[in-house]
């Protein structure tokens, strides 16, 4: 059998035919489309398009929601022969054309979120014959956006729907797409994601379907996922690689169910929907990043703290007594730990735990974490709730997945076990291999590595070096055999000697901190005395300790953010955790949080740190002066001045 993603669809039709593949929301309810139905839309939608004078094996985008209509229309691309450009749809729309262009797409699909973005784009699309494919069923915004481009409907752009139908009656176009299918060999090219070009223009991923093929099955095999059983909720953005290859087509090799985040009234409706979707999808599993769990993070101890009492008492007790009992879920603690956290623990897990774990549906066994580095905190506070979350490690230029925890192999802190099929070397500057527990660059070679950058040979030999994949990332293999990621080598802080540290990790930890004062915090040193952080404070934290101590002045406030960092010197396990020259001695709060419309973050929800170092160098500056560094310092007093009023 072919290692393609369309031999992936073939197989899981005939193991899994009449099982429910993707569902949506609609205004009748949950419809569901089997993994039978998927395959034969896709075919007519590839169909249609080649009718309409979509040309075989080319370029063509994505750039709306997740959903089944986004599923079939992949498929329906690689159907024509064809790249899928799957575009994240929180790009800016300044942010579309060089990505249009760069790709030469020759067709866009798009919807009621995202067209108005688009139409705000198409002066700067090289190509005016694109074909636009619409995939929601409000077409008012369509037809605006077709109108300020002098088109309309059957001039170049389509409802989905109509592609459907011109596709199933053309019997001559859906025999070309079973010739297409055929022909398409593992190494072809499936899809360009495009990176968030955080330093310059992005750079454009080229994954084959064997690497897809590959990432897929080790994901399954690592995960011991049973055939038919499982079901996860699609909240990551389906051009998410994580999303793309877990959730899309890992679920072909198990017969595995989406639904997806109900986005019908918009963007913002998304988040909104979340809560209510999860109770009724009831997932087995999740995929997240550590910007969505701790954002449920923070919900549960808001909603337990409203709660208050003996309540609040029992949970906080639990967590803490959960952590002591699991350890690092490697390494069993002594047994006179364990005997001290069992009664705490067990009486949280009886009386509390259960109806915090509801809030993800009633089959929820655990989460799978990716995107970035997940702050320790957050993996034992979910450990101890009963809803683990197994983080692993990966990057788009891998399919992503390169290492992961999983049920049967997890510690605590690490991003677990390479995958059975990867090699992994932790090298130095000049490319040696580094003993086991010495920190280098992760590199790594495997069937699951890209097959370059497009348009761009000399980023691929910088990358790819005779077949190994240098990722840029910091980590090394502990004595254990977990591989510990440490943070992006272009985001370190240096000191004044010299020396250089990852900042994610305790930025996520101060972020993720009891009191949930801060929304975002970025730590900067460029080879600078002592390293300092720009704070976005939380204003509902900051509102609710106001309203509990209505005469608290300025400065006890910002004795709070103070405390918090003082904690970072103080506290026994931060101690061992983050050496203390690297933990912040000044900071200012930031009126303005870090966003795409500013520019602060990318696509991907990270932040662009040269950008907010540029945008706020003075304020940098200001944090090494004598009056700077002093945490009640006047630009500080004025931010809690305005939070307060």
């Amino acid at each position: 059998m072919k290692q393609t993603v369309i031999e992936m669809l073939n197989t899981a039709v005939k193991e899994f035919g009449d099982q429910t593949y993707v569902s949506g929301k609609t205004d009748e309810g949950w419809q569901s489309h089997s993994y039978g139905e998927v395959r034969e839309t896709a075919k007519a939608l590839a169909a249609g398009l080649l009718t309409v004078g979509a040309a075989p094996k080319s370029m063509m985008s994505i750039l709306a929601e997740g959903s089944p209509e986004w599923v079939v229309s992949e498929l329906a691309i690689l159907y024509t022969g064809g790249v899928s450009v799957p575009l994240s749809m929180r790009l800016l729309a300044s942010e579309i054309p060089f990505r249009i262009n760069h790709s030469e797409s020759t067709v866009l699909f798009l919807s009621h979120i995202t067209a108005e973005k688009v139409g705000e784009a198409l002066p700067q699309f090289e190509n005016d014959t694109i074909i636009f494919v619409y995939l929601s069923e409000k077409t008012e915004v369509f037809d605006r956006m077709l109108a300020s481009i002098g088109r309309k409907r059957g001039d170049g752009a389509y409802l989905y729907s109509e592609l459907l139908e011109k596709g199933e009656q053309a019997h001559d176009a859906l025999a070309q797409v079973e010739e297409l299918a055929l022909a398409t060999a593992e190494d072809d090219t499936a899809t360009l994601c495009y990176t968030s070009g955080t330093t310059g223009d992005p750079k454009a991923i080229m994954l084959t379907h064997k690497n897809y093929w590959a990432n897929c099955r080790d994901s399954v095999e690592a995960f011991k996922v049973p055939y038919r059983d499982y079901s996860t909720l699609i909240i990551l953005p389906c051009d998410h690689s994580f999303a793309h290859t877990v959730g899309l087509y890992a679920s072909l090799m198990r017969g595995i169910t989406l639904y997806f985040v109900d986005a019908r009234g918009g963007s913002m409706s998304i988040l909104r929907n979340i809560p209510k979707n999860l109770v009724e999808a009831a997932p087995v599993f999740l995929l997240t990043v550590p910007a969505l769990s701790g954002n449920f993070m923070k919900k549960i101890i808001r909603g337990v703290e409203e709660k208050g009492g003996l309540i609040n008492a029992i949970f906080t007790a639990g967590i803490k007594a959960g952590i002591a009992y699991y350890g690092d879920c490697y390494h069993t603690p002594s047994f006179w730990t364990r005997a001290k956290a069992y009664l705490p623990y067990k009486l949280a897990d009886l009386l509390i735990f259960p109806k915090v774990r509801s809030i993800f549906g009633k089959k929820i066994k655990f989460c799978v974490g990716g995107g970035a580095l997940l702050e320790l905190g957050q993996q034992q506070f979910f450990k101890a709730l009963g809803v683990p979350i197994y983080q692993g490690y990966g990057l788009t230029e891998a399919a992503p997945v390169i290492s992961s925890n999983v049920p049967g192999a997890h510690k605590l802190g690490s991003s677990g076990k390479v995958m059975p099929t990867i090699e992994c070397r932790i090298c130095d500057e000049e490319g040696r291999d580094l003993p086991q527990g010495v920190k280098g660059e992760i590199v790594i070679r495997g069937e699951n590595v890209m097959a370059g950058y497009f348009k761009n040979p000399e980023a691929t030999a910088k990358t790819l070096k005779e077949g190994w994949l240098h990722t840029g990332d910091l980590g090394y293999i502990d004595e254990d055999g977990f591989l510990m990621v440490v943070g992006r080598e272009k985001a370190l802080l240096i000191s004044k000697d010299g020396e250089k540290y990852s900042p994610e990790e305790i930025e996520e930890a101060i972020v993720t901190a009891d009191g949930n004062l801060v929304q975002q915090a970025m730590l900067y040193n460029d080879h600078s005395p002592y390293t300092v952080a720009l704070l976005v404070p939380d204003p509902e934290a900051v509102g609710a300790y106001r309203r509990r101590n209505p005469d608290a002045g300025a400065d006890e406030i910002l004795e709070l953010f103070q405390e918090l960092l003082t904690r970072f010197r103080s506290d026994q396990a931060l101690k061992e955790r983050f050496p203390a020259q690297w933990v912040p001695s000044s900071f200012l709060l930031i009126d303005e949080p870090f966003n795409l419309e500013n520019g602060f973050l990318n696509s991907t929800s990270k932040m662009v740190r040269y950008k907010i170092a540029e945008a706020y160098h003075e304020e940098i500056d200001y944090l090494y002066s004598d009056e700077g560094r002093e945490f009640t310092n006047p630009r500080n007093r004025k931010s809690v001045e305005n939070l307060t009023k």
